[in-house]
């Protein structure tokens, strides 16, 4: 075994193998760019090597975790014996694993020639195919033109997808239904792949109707022996990235478990395969209307591609196999390093089986109500959760700066259970006990994503989840989200006195209402002075709304949340009460009052803080509610006050009717702003340009991501102020297009408008 490994990568998956490194005493060397220098990863190692430009801080990737001279240099500096890669960045590049050789270290995982085999999918196709494994039908050409490309869909016949045939997780891909539009497509692929990976061949295969990616682990040493760990669903997609993951599979039965497996193993030894690695398959779904027999015998299977190197979703495999009579557990990364070490396997193929069920969820920093473009943050809150049967693998801590540099994923969170059902119950429990503050992320989409009838009954496609967020827009919005926000019913009502007669005849408020009034309360709650060392306060700085005389003064909160109109929640006590009574409210807690949003129904409520959760009751129910408070320096409107409940958050800013008019005197009908925080790659236009509804204006990318804004109309280019190389935040202004008809006149004052756009294509994928 080593007496030092250096991890060559960052964030959960750097975590992941240092714990595993520090459980077999050997010293962890890390390395970080100047965006991770408070990292988990560089606390949680013994050694850690800053990675960048010595004259400037550049915490791109390109200039840090993909610098092969400074990762060995790392290496050298620190006596590093070995280095694991991860995934992502460097893990399958074979020029960095022979790069390793050179330097006398180590590479933990397979040899550069079957890394380089394997990462040319048309090679690596022609390779397993001689092996006797089964694969699409498609281009058989090392480089096929566009002609030929052509020539192969009108043989094996239409739909066709389009592939990089360097690229990997889905970039590039280019589902293709009507002949007319392949010329097209080609063109585009091509122009993403040469950008992408410097590489624009490409291979067609046959496309597979309701297709389920099914992919299988396998493990093989240096002495001769391969074996397979099973198989992993990793069906439930978006725009090919991976979202869930469970294993084992429910479409497979015993017979093509076994033949999918054998033909892993073949796949794998056909590129002298050592290390831990993954073979992909695309399976051909079940029609629903098909007879019980079809799931019967062996079904079809085509090999897609292998990963030669550790997948993210490998935690699922470690806790749904068992080896030999003790059931044990295996740890993959303590294997990659014993394999690597030259140990031989200790137990063969026939010890190996399934026990109970795993499904994992991905984490990421990113938006669903916004077509899940990428988002970020700062970490204000962190509460992973906890229990019988989790595992949370996790690269992110309170205070973590979530940039657009890197991959958007931030956590693992994995469910184990003796069967499918309760691995699902645990996983959504899992989820809704997550709180995140401070970035808005995905997890409340994936805890619904498990709920789905589609999925609790394992009938899975690579197509489910979009098909589903299109005919069913609930799945991407939460219950208590302001996109739920609608008026109030009896809104247009005259408000009534404050009696609270009419809070008991209202009906109940919406959860999307609930979130405002959480907010407002919060903020109520921060009004409240500190009581005096003697335990009396001022009752006039209390916002107990007290009047000499009257009836309680209302108390207007104004309240925005992005893309969002914004709202009033006003407050009062219920009784005037007394000077006395206005002194002995309690700490952290309201007492009775009413509330109401803008001109709607009247309700009685109260809140408790204990914490960081505030206890908000309206009118009897209960609702619990995550709080944090963002009061960085620099935020125009005032701390941001973040909510969170069931594993969704959101920000709700305060509202300034003067500042938000003063801020937007400039604006322009047609000004188009950055929809998240990222860096310009590309501007396609100048300052006077005529241009066309559509037309792509610049392209925005965000955490491997990126974004075309378009023209909302046809006009002319009035302001540009991206430039290629800027970093923008997100609601920047990017640049206003004037439209024709309002060319010659002045538009400021009007809004801006949400830019028109391409949708977000991922430029790199991690399986």
């Amino acid at each position: 075994m080593f007496d030092t490994v250096l991890v060559a990568n960052r964030g959960e998956i750097a975590l992941r193998v240092i714990r595993t490194l520090r459980r077999l005493g050997v010293r962890s060397v890390a390395v970080f760019s100047d965006a991770d220098a408070d990292a988990p990863h560089v606390r949680e190692a013994d050694v850690a090597v800053r990675l960048g430009p010595t004259d400037r801080s550049d915490s791109s990737a390109a200039e840090t975790y993909l610098r092969t001279d400074q990762i060995l240099a790392a290496a050298r500096r620190t006596g590093a014996q070995a280095v694991h890669p991860g995934y992502g960045f460097l893990a399958e590049n074979p020029g960095f694993t022979r790069a390793c050789a050179d330097a006398g270290l180590v590479f933990i995982g397979p040899p550069p020639a079957a890394v380089e085999l394997m990462g040319d999918k048309i090679n690596a196709k022609e390779a397993v195919r001689a092996a006797g494994v089964p694969v699409v039908p498609g281009s058989q050409a090392t480089a096929p033109t566009d002609g030929e490309l052509v020539a192969a869909a009108d043989e094996i016949g239409y739909p066709v997808l389009l592939k990089p045939s360097a690229g990997g997780g889905g970039k590039g891909m280019r589902l293709v239904r009507d002949p007319a539009d392949l010329p097209t497509e080609i063109a585009a692929a091509r122009r993403v792949a040469r950008t992408a990976f410097g590489d624009d061949t490409l291979l067609l295969e046959r496309w597979v109707d309701r297709p389920r990616h099914i992919e299988v682990q396998v493990l093989a040493d240096a002495h001769g022996t391969t074996v397979h760990l099973g198989e992993r669903e990793c069906s439930l997609q978006r725009r090919h990235q991976k979202l869930i993951e469970e294993a084992p599979s429910v479409l497979l039965n015993a017979e093509t478990r076994a033949a999918m497996g054998a033909a892993a193993v073949r796949a794998a030894e056909s590129c002298g395969y050592t290390g831990a690695g993954t073979v992909e398959f695309i399976v051909p779904g079940i029609d629903p209307d098909a007879p019980a027999s079809a799931a019967e015998g062996v079904r079809d299977f085509f090999f897609m591609e292998m990963n030669t190197r550790l997948q993210v979703e490998h935690p699922v495999t470690e806790l749904a196999v068992a080896v030999g009579p003790d059931s044990t557990r295996l740890d993959l990364v303590e294997w990659q390093l014993r394999v690597a070490a030259g140990e031989p396997l200790t137990f063969t193929q026939s010890d190996i089986s399934f026990l109970g069920h795993a499904i994992e969820a991905r984490i990421c920093a990113e938006d669903p109500e916004r077509d899940f473009l990428p988002t970020g943050g700062r970490i204000l809150t962190l509460d992973e959760p906890r229990g019988e049967g989790i595992r949370v693998d996790s690269g992110v801590a309170p205070g973590t700066v979530i940039t657009s540099a890197y991959d958007p994923m931030l956590a693992k969170v994995i469910a184990y259970g003796p069967d499918r059902p309760t691995a699902l119950r645990r996983l959504r429990a899992a989820l809704a006990e997550t709180r995140i503050l401070g970035v808005t992320t995905n997890t409340g989409f994936l805890r619904r994503l498990l709920a789905h009838p589609e999925v609790v009954a394992g009938r899975l496609d690579t197509g489910l989840v979009e098909q589903t967020a299109q005919q069913q827009p609930a799945l991407l919005t939460a219950p208590y989200s302001p996109v739920n926000a609608t008026a109030p019913v009896d809104a247009t009502a005259p408000a009534r006195p404050g009696n609270g007669t009419d809070a008991a005849t209202a009906e109940p408020p919406s959860p999307a209402h609930l979130l405002y009034y959480a907010a407002a309360l919060a903020r109520h709650l921060e009004l409240t002075p500190t009581a005096a060392p003697g335990g009396w306060t001022d009752p006039f700085s209390l916002p107990s709304g007290w009047r000499l005389g009257g009836a309680p003064a209302w108390t207007t909160h104004r309240l925005r949340t992005p893309g969002q109109d914004p709202v009033s929640v006003r407050i009062r006590s219920i009784t005037a009460g007394n000077v006395a009574d206005a002194t002995d409210n309690p700490a952290g807690r309201t007492r009775e009052v009413e509330l109401r949003l803008g001109d709607g129904p009247v309700h009685r409520a109260r809140a408790a803080l204990a914490g960081d959760r505030l206890h908000l009751t309206v009118d009897g129910l209960q609702t619990t509610f995550s709080l944090a408070t963002d009061a960085a320096p620099g935020l125009a409107a005032g701390p941001v006050t973040w909510l969170g409940v069931e594993g969704d958050a959101w920000p709700l800013h305060a509202y300034d009717p003067a500042v938000e008019s003063a801020a937007g005197a400039g604006a322009h009908h047609g000004a188009l702003t950055a929809p998240m925080p990222g860096t310009v790659t590309v501007v396609k236009t100048t300052a006077g340009e005529t241009v066309r509804k559509g037309q792509p204006l610049l392209v925005l990318e965000a955490m491997k991501m990126e974004h075309v804004i378009a023209a909302p109309h046809d006009g002319v280019v009035a302001e540009l102020r991206a430039t290629a190389g800027a970093t923008v935040a997100m609601e920047d202004l990017l640049v206003v297009v004037t439209p024709v008809e309002d060319a010659s006149a002045d538009a400021a004052g009007d809004a801006p408008v949400e830019p028109a756009a391409s949708p977000a294509e991922p430029a790199e994928v991690r399986s």
